[in-house]
């Protein structure tokens, strides 16, 4: 029983960073052929996943660790949005992408910590950014 919940909470921990995600992957997915659901899908999982391994084997009192997991997610997530990003002679796009991956792996990141909240907040803030400037951009011209 002891494994269980451990492993249950683990379990709804990914299930989670996967769902916080959707509507900005969603919204992405529909706004250009660079990232979309299953980009940001594993960003957030995979920054999810190795927090949780980052934890399950140092403890929480090693901050020097727990700092260098992050320092190599944003290193990575970085690279992985600059993949995002096209210049076209002098036009530059999917900047917005390539920022939203990375807050996505910041997202993923707070679900493997267990901050919920700020979790929650990055889901909302990234999702209103994107669609919600978009629209402004869009309007603007």
């Amino acid at each position: 029983m002891d494994i269980v919940q451990p492993t249950l909470i683990m379990i709804m921990q990914l299930v989670a960073s996967v769902v916080l995600v959707l509507p900005v992957a969603w919204d992405r997915e529909h706004e250009g052929p660079s990232m979309g659901l299953r980009t940001f899908s594993l960003v957030s999982l995979g920054s999810c996943a190795y927090v949780i391994i980052g934890l399950s084997l140092v403890s929480t009192d090693e901050h020097d660790v727990l700092i260098r997991i992050m320092q190599g997610l944003m290193s990575g997530i970085g690279f992985v949005g600059g993949g995002a990003i096209i210049k076209d002679r002098d036009h530059v796009r999917g900047t917005a992408s390539a920022a939203s991956i990375w807050v996505t792996g910041a997202l993923g990141a707070a679900v493997g910590f267990q901050l919920w909240e700020l979790a929650i907040a990055l889901s909302v803030a990234n999702f209103a950014v994107v669609f919600l400037m978009t629209r402004v951009k869009r309007a603007v011209k």
